[in-house]
């Protein structure tokens, strides 16, 4: 800040301490403190006002730019928004009136004039034909074989395969209502 370096500092420090002593340097370097912290705020303050007054200046240029835009554009189509409105104002309410009339029965006339607009001719539509879904099959069950004879397979398969379980005899109902004996 004030470009102070640490030998300098310690130097400043070093006289304060001899010139106010060790008993009142806290009160000292808090009296500094507040006042530096109010030169700070009032500095700060300073700067704020200037800047809200470089904006109002700003501001009021800008507001005469675009007044004078606004004054040059109205000039240029010289339209007088009041001159429509003056017709309303007339004292002689009959002129209103015949010219509405008026601007109504040319109006009709024009539209009586025009070919009345034809129709089309009425269409029918018929629903497609819906074509009925095929009846599904169901993929019929292959009863599984008991083979008798060994198939043709290699050995070198054969032997990395297991053997496929042996089917298992069913029991016969008839058998065991009978006499209780199983085949």
């Amino acid at each position: 800040m004030f470009d102070i370096a640490w030998s300098e500092m310690l130097l400043i420090g070093g006289v304060a301490l001899v010139v106010i002593g060790p008993k009142e340097l806290p009160g000292a370097l808090r009296t500094a403190g507040q006042a530096i912290g109010k030169i700070r705020r009032m500095a700060a303050e300073f700067q704020g006002q200037f800047n809200d007054a470089m904006r109002e200046a700003e501001l009021t240029d800008l507001k005469k730019q675009v007044d004078d835009i606004g004054n040059s554009i109205q000039a240029s189509t010289n339209f007088d928004p009041i001159e429509p409105m003056k017709d309303f104002g007339a004292t002689d309410a009959s002129k209103p009136a015949a010219a509405d009339d008026k601007a109504m029965k040319d109006a009709e006339a024009t539209l009586a004039a025009l070919p009345a607009p034809e129709l089309p001719a009425p269409v029918s539509i018929e629903p497609a034909p819906v074509a009925e879904p095929a009846p599904e099959e169901k993929p019929k069950r292959r009863r599984k074989t008991v083979a008798t004879e060994e198939p043709a397979v290699p050995t070198e398969i054969a032997a990395e395969e297991p053997a496929a379980k042996p089917a298992r005899k069913r029991k016969a109902k008839a058998a065991e209502a009978e006499g209780g004996e199983t085949a």
